[in-house]
């Protein structure tokens, strides 16, 4: 069966809800011949991938980067995976919960490229980072590189170390839009001193979608013998990389994001010749001081929540990894491309497609981000999320797999005309 045929007997059947295993099968195989150029923009194809979502009528939904909400068979799975764990209750919990865990955490260590004796299964990026944070061996005088465009949380933790071990934080700031890798590189190696322990990155910064040029910036802090931490909050699942490619000391991301998986859900990895000398968030029963599960005790916790990470990654590998980035970074293009020479109308987002992917953040001249986030939910019905600070001031857009060109044709024509009041 060709993919149209496919496609149309799906439609006679409704799309019916979710899109069961083999019929997602049988969309995957339909596309199997073309280049992954072409599936991207292949609305067909994606229309079927958006049949398997619940959405919600009221407004567009561009604010997937804060939870990309499951699609239908995940969130069936989910559910299954609670329903089993209270039927198990105790016995659960007290047997196989570990192993489960460590099994699930080891599958995730292959998907990002480490060692599955390198890499936790935690709550979230912020605990993951900010478990790093606290847990440094500092001293009074070491010093801290980072950006202010980097997540709050971890500024926020770095302030907190400041207060409690004397250590100095230095804070850049990256331009939205670089003329090179080399710029970015010379901030960050600027800033390095001989005091310096610890440089937090991100991968992909959250409030603009650009990309960092991680490697080569943990390159040059290495070489100057300093530690690196990268948030990739948003970049597991999104784009195609590996940790080990990174050359990072520390990564923290969320897989609640890009991923689809439940609320509640992140990665730490951790080097593994640094795992000995962090200190843990709770205590745990003593363990070799370079075995990474003494950084994973966090008590009683919904491990439903792990046990489905397993579907997420499943349904991500089915699409596969280099289709979705390039759908999303299609999506992405297809709306900045219509506005970026609009007067008023401010992308703060580098337009070289390789710096970015799914997102961007956009903003009107003279409009406060909160007046552009309440009138595009109010008027034009997208929601959307409001920055305004470090440098940026816009609104953040994050479409996700099922987001389709004419919901962001509705954002082009209120940026247009919201451009001209």
């Amino acid at each position: 069966m060709n993919k149209r045929s496919f496609l149309k007997g799906l439609a006679v059947a409704g799309f019916s809800l979710p899109l069961s295993s083999n019929a997602m099968a049988a969309l995957i195989k339909s596309v199997s011949d073309k280049p992954v150029a072409d599936i991207a923009k292949d609305e067909e194809f994606w229309a079927a991938i958006r049949s398997g979502y619940k959405l919600k009528p009221d407004y567009i939904n561009l604010e997937n980067g804060y939870y990309n909400f499951l699609p239908e068979s995940l969130l069936e799975n989910y559910i299954k995976k609670i329903r089993e764990v209270n039927y198990q209750g105790s016995y659960y919990m007290r047997t196989v919960q570990f192993e489960n865990k460590k099994n699930i955490a080891a599958r995730l260590a292959t998907l990002c490229g480490c060692g599955a004796e390198e890499l936790i299964i935690t709550r979230n990026t912020t605990e993951s980072l900010d478990m790093i944070i606290g847990g440094f061996p500092w001293k009074a005088g070491d010093e801290a590189v980072m950006a202010e465009q980097d997540y709050g949380s971890m500024l926020e933790m770095f302030k907190q170390a400041a207060k409690k071990y004397g250590i100095v934080t230095k804070i850049i700031s990256v331009p939205n839009h670089p003329s090179s890798d080399e710029e970015i590189i010379d901030l960050y190696a600027k800033a390095i001193t001989g005091k310096t322990r610890l440089l937090l990155l991100s991968h992909m910064i959250n409030i603009t979608g650009q990309i960092l040029p991680v490697k080569k910036i943990c390159d040059t802090a290495r070489s100057k013998g300093v530690e690196t931490m990268v948030d990739g909050a948003h970049t597991i699942a999104h784009i195609q990389f590996k940790i080990a490619d990174l050359n990072c000391d520390y990564f923290g991301a969320s897989l609640h994001k890009w991923l689809s998986s439940p609320l509640g859900a992140g990665i730490l990895y951790v080097r593994k010749e640094n795992i000995k000398k962090i200190w843990p968030l709770l205590a745990d029963a003593e363990r070799k001081e370079d075995d990474i599960l003494r950084l994973n005790h966090i008590g009683t916790h919904p491990v439903h929540t792990d046990l489905a990470i397993e579907g997420a990654i499943d349904y991500y590998e089915k699409i596969g990894a280099e289709k979705k980035e390039a759908r999303l970074r299609y999506l992405q293009q297809y709306w900045t491309s219509k506005v970026r020479d609009i007067n008023n109308v401010i992308v703060n987002t580098p337009s070289d497609p390789s710096r970015s992917c799914g997102i961007a953040n956009v903003g009107i001249k003279n409009m406060k981000p909160a007046d552009l986030a309440e009138i595009l939910l109010k008027k034009y019905n997208i929601y959307t999320v409001a920055i305004d600070g470090a440098n940026v001031h816009g609104c953040r857009i994050t479409p996700n797999l099922y987001t389709m060109p004419d919901e962001l044709d509705v954002l082009v024509k209120a940026l247009k005309e919201l451009s001209q009041v």
